[in-house]
């Protein structure tokens, strides 16, 4: 029996013998520089297809001073929210020949900034989702120069670009729709207590009695885990419906009102916020308002690519929702 072995790994210097130059050369072809006389880079060539030879990538980058890698960190991963930007945004990436390193913060403001640090380490540009870190260390990431963008998130009097979400509109829109429906009291189940768009939403209650609601703020989160250990504080609040974070949240209600017999959306209007696709398939269908994320992250994404090339007239832009109306939300009995 003849024993089996591992192939053997092609390097440059293979590549150089078969073609007859140096090192160096083969190097310079594989970077694109163009002193190398035309008819030796086209045996550099020959050699390379002949061989199979794959150069490393990372070895690459480091001749050009670049990874060919963008850097996203997000809060939360198990949240579909951030799987579809991170998609568009790999998707922008993957067309101008770079790859995605995602990281993620498990919602700790405190790991955001040791995590962007090691992102910056590897990648050429750096993209912020939703990030909760304090104002100062958004500044000493700012202050560092790499190209960066931020959504979900306005930093004020910060040279940081961003891209958000009209969540102000969002809110009020469920605030009109509710109203309409005879509702007058409402509970808010908050989000992260550092998040920007929980910020954003809370703008928007506080002007609620324009709509005639009356509006009561409860701890919550964002997690489905959260939402059902809000509920119960929810229906003791007096209140006929429940405008939750995320949707994420509202699910989360939604199991345990069934548990505790509460109809929806007889005894209880429920709102969610995003429209993920579970939204659509809960009992009863959740009223939401559907935020476009795979704009968002194509937005994001071609921004930072811009900036990475060296643009820097990159205008905030705000990207709009729009109001879905279910099943889980009805007339005030």
């Amino acid at each position: 029996m003849v024993a089996s072995k591992r192939a053997k790994r092609v390097t440059i210097a293979d590549v150089a013998r078969q073609a007859g130059a140096s090192v160096a050369t083969v190097s310079r072809v594989l970077n694109g520089v163009d002193t190398v006389a035309p008819g030796l880079a086209e045996r550099v060539r020959a050699a390379i297809v002949d061989l199979g030879y794959r150069p490393s990538a990372a070895a690459q980058g480091l001749a050009r001073g670049r990874s060919g890698t963008i850097g996203v960190l997000v809060p939360d991963l198990a949240n579909p929210y951030f799987h579809d930007i991170i998609k568009s945004v790999s998707a922008v990436a993957r067309a101008a020949g770079s790859r995605v390193l995602v990281m993620d913060s498990n919602e700790d403001p405190a790991a955001e900034r040791e995590l962007t640090e090691d992102l910056l380490r590897y990648a050429d540009g750096l993209l912020l989702c939703s990030p909760r870190m304090p104002r100062a260390d958004l500044a000493a990431m700012a202050g560092r120069g790499a190209p960066m963008l931020v959504t979900n998130r306005q930093v004020p009097g910060l040279a940081l670009h961003s891209i958000t979400v009209d969540f102000f509109r969002g809110v009020m829109a469920l605030c009109g729709h509710l109203a309409r429906l005879g509702h007058r009291r409402v509970v808010y189940l908050e989000g992260p207590q550092r998040a920007w768009a929980n910020d954003e939403r809370l703008r928007a209650l506080s002007g609620a009695e324009a709509f005639g609601l009356d509006v009561v703020s409860l701890p919550c989160g964002s997690t489905t885990d959260e939402g059902y250990a809000a509920a119960r504080a929810a229906l003791d609040s007096g209140a006929t419906a429940v405008i939750a974070y995320n949707d994420f949240v509202a699910l989360g209600v939604l199991a345990h009102f069934a548990e505790l017999g509460v109809k929806v959306p007889d005894d209880m209007s429920l709102t969610g916020f995003d429209e993920i696709d579970m939204a659509r398939f809960s009992a009863p269908p959740l009223t939401t308002v559907a935020v476009p994320r795979d704009r968002l992250g194509q937005i994001a994404g071609e921004a930072l690519g811009r900036i990475m090339s060296g643009d820097e007239d990159i205008e905030p832009e705000s990207v709009p929702v729009e109001l879905r109306v279910r099943g889980s939300t009805g007339v005030i009995s």
